[in-house]
């Protein structure tokens, strides 16, 4: 599991996550020199807020930059206040594979795994 922290963000992103990212970049033909992974949080979900995660060439210049194993994390200065502490999984199971997200300082959440409130 990597664990990074830049200015007050900590981010963990599991090995099985940073596996499917690594994945995602390789088919996007993005390179982990300058390109990367960018957590966002977005206003929606039927919690309030709902997490975004995309494969980008490069940072925006305002972008918090994460190194992590093997690949960068970009995150926005909005979402950096929703993120820290934030654990990114990719789960497989019955129902289907995909990333989860456990935040420890949301307040609520829903069924969905994917919206919390804050």
């Amino acid at each position: 599991m990597s664990t990074s922290t830049t200015s007050d963000i900590e981010l963990t992103v599991t090995p099985n996550a940073a596996v499917e990212v690594k994945k995602f970049m390789e088919a996007e033909g993005v390179t982990n020199e300058v390109g990367g992974l960018r957590v966002s949080v977005q206003p929606g979900g039927c919690s309030g807020f709902k997490y975004s995660l995309v494969i980008e060439d490069k940072n925006a210049e305002d972008d918090f930059v994460i190194e992590n194993d093997g690949f960068k994390v970009f995150v926005d200065p909005f979402s950096a206040q929703y993120i820290s502490g934030v654990t990114i999984d990719y789960v497989t199971s019955m129902q289907g594979s995909g990333f989860t997200f456990k935040n420890p300082n949301a307040s609520g959440g829903c069924g969905c795994g994917s919206s919390f409130s804050a």
